[in-house]
């Protein structure tokens, strides 16, 4: 059985939520809703708050493609004198990373980092 479009969201965005708190950002807002942007607002002393989107994507989708939908959420950033970073999350078949997950089987994450849009 195949994960739903939701299910794959979730798992991108506990993934970058904890990449996110490893690097000691605090999150003053999180957005779980499919396809809305920002996912998280993050709150760091000192430092600007970011906003990130967070996207998931199946093989052969290219899950680091920065999706359209970035400049209006870069508007919104600058609005609020923010940064915005952009996290592109891959899952796949823990055996072929060439296939789709299953349900009830590993999965393997792809991630190349934070792509900083501002």
């Amino acid at each position: 059985m195949e994960f739903t479009e939701e299910e794959l969201h979730y798992i991108g965005m506990n993934f970058i939520g904890e990449e996110l708190q490893k690097m000691g950002f605090e999150f003053l807002a999180v957005n779980s809703k499919l396809k809305k942007h920002p996912q998280f607002v993050t709150y760091k002393k000192n430092e600007k708050n970011i906003f990130v989107m967070v996207q998931s994507a199946l093989p052969p989708n290219d899950y680091t493609r920065v999706p359209e939908v970035a400049q209006k959420v870069l508007e919104k950033a600058n609005e609020q004198d923010a940064n915005l970073w952009f996290a592109g999350v891959g899952i796949t078949h823990a055996n072929d990373t060439t296939k789709p997950p299953i349900k009830g089987e590993a999965y393997k994450i792809l991630f190349n980092g934070f792509n900083f849009l501002k």
